[in-house]
């Protein structure tokens, strides 16, 4: 056997590297694909052109003006004297947010009440408009907040001791950055989808060179046949694996930590198993079903939740949803309510399923959160 699948094994590497442009698709078009979707799906904003309409012109909006650019999201591009210049510098795409401070600004801090700053804000792209609107939100709750400590210290005050702010720190990634988030993604795309194409490829390449007849001849048998033309793009793909991750590293700057172990266990062969799991697959359910979790998040969920016969669950959310189907399914004696969720759409996945009535659905979402 060894010998058979040692020769095979050969054979496909000889097949495979002796084409040059095939040495170039397997090695240089990964890594090319990983710098151009790289960039393509960063979703960070940074330095955004930004239009300024003080009309106050006090230390006051001066200073709040400072602060803003010195976070580094926003860019100090222009300054206007109405709002007709900022509409068409929008129009034309030259800024895409303008601030507009009027007359008393400084007067109505000083006395205490709220100012306001407009925002115009170019909304033809809605994602980027929504991150400049987060930016600002931020930095106008940053700003109350600093004006709120410094007006309790003039007025010898102290703030209150059972107030409660929120801390928030983000683990893997405290920058909230694009790239540690999306490259990794992006590797393990483009590896399923090259290792899948080659191997789908090195079959069909036997019949399209005539040469399949001569391999159905030989002592080679089925599962052989199979190893021998998976294993070497098995062996690619790890070999893709380090020259990606190196990539990641050196351009984006996504440091590779963990277990290098699992890292090769997952990216293996054996990664092919959660097609063998138990559980409802997607097509299973059909593609008018609330499925937005995949089967692996499905069944790494429910080991973590290890849900009991006593308890109840509550699914808020479409993605939860399928996992209540899976839950109702494991547990009959459970009862698992989807809550926002048609009823008429969860009984087809229920029939499907064949889940019974320990499941129903909510219309509306009258509990808030998600508990079991």
């Amino acid at each position: 056997m060894f010998e058979r699948l040692k020769a095979m094994l050969i054979k496909e590497f000889i097949q495979t590297f002796r084409d040059p442009r095939m040495r170039v698709v397997l090695f240089i078009l990964p890594m090319v694909q990983t710098v151009i979707f790289g960039y393509a799906v960063n979703m960070d904003v940074r330095k955004i052109p930004t239009a300024v309409i003080d009309r106050d012109n006090s230390p006051q909006s001066r200073e709040l003006l400072q602060v803003l650019f010195a976070s580094g999201h926003f860019r100090d591009s222009i300054r206007l004297e109405n709002e007709q210049q900022a509409a068409r510098l929008l129009d034309s795409g030259s800024v895409r947010v303008a601030l507009v401070i009027n007359h008393g600004l400084a007067g109505q801090l000083g006395a205490g009440k709220a100012a306001t700053v407009q925002a115009l804000v170019d909304g033809s792209d809605s994602n980027t408009a929504g991150v400049i609107l987060g930016y600002l939100s931020r930095f106008a709750e940053a700003q109350n907040i600093r004006l709120l400590t410094e007006q309790t210290g003039r007025s010898g005050f102290p703030l209150l001791s059972g107030a409660v702010r929120m801390e928030a720190r983000a683990w893997f990634n405290p920058d909230l950055a694009s790239p540690p988030f999306y490259v990794p993604a992006v590797i393990a795309n483009i590896l399923y989808i090259i290792t899948m194409l080659l191997s789908a490829m090195a079959v069909v390449r036997e019949k399209e060179i005539g040469t399949i007849e001569q391999v159905i001849v030989t002592p080679i048998r089925k599962y052989e046949f199979i190893l021998g033309k998976t294993l070497p793009f098995v062996l690619i793909g790890y070999a893709n694996v380090f020259l990606i991750s190196l990539v990641g590293w050196l351009v984006f700057r996504v440091p590779v930590r963990g277990s290098i172990t699992l890292l090769i266990v997952a990216t293996g062969p054996s990664a092919g198993v959660f097609a063998e799991l138990p559980g409802l697959t997607d097509a299973a359910l059909g593609d008018d079903a609330p499925v937005a979790l995949p089967l692996a998040a499905r069944l790494l969920a429910l080991a973590w939740l290890q849900p009991a016969a006593w308890e109840q669950g509550w699914a808020i959310s479409d993605g939860e949803a399928s996992l209540a189907l899976e839950w109702a399914r494991a547990v009959p004696t459970a009862r698992v309510r989807a809550v926002g969720v048609e009823p008429s759409l969860l009984g087809v996945a229920m029939a499907r399923a064949g889940v019974g009535e320990n499941l129903a659905a909510i219309p509306s979402a009258s509990p808030c959160g998600a508990s079991r």
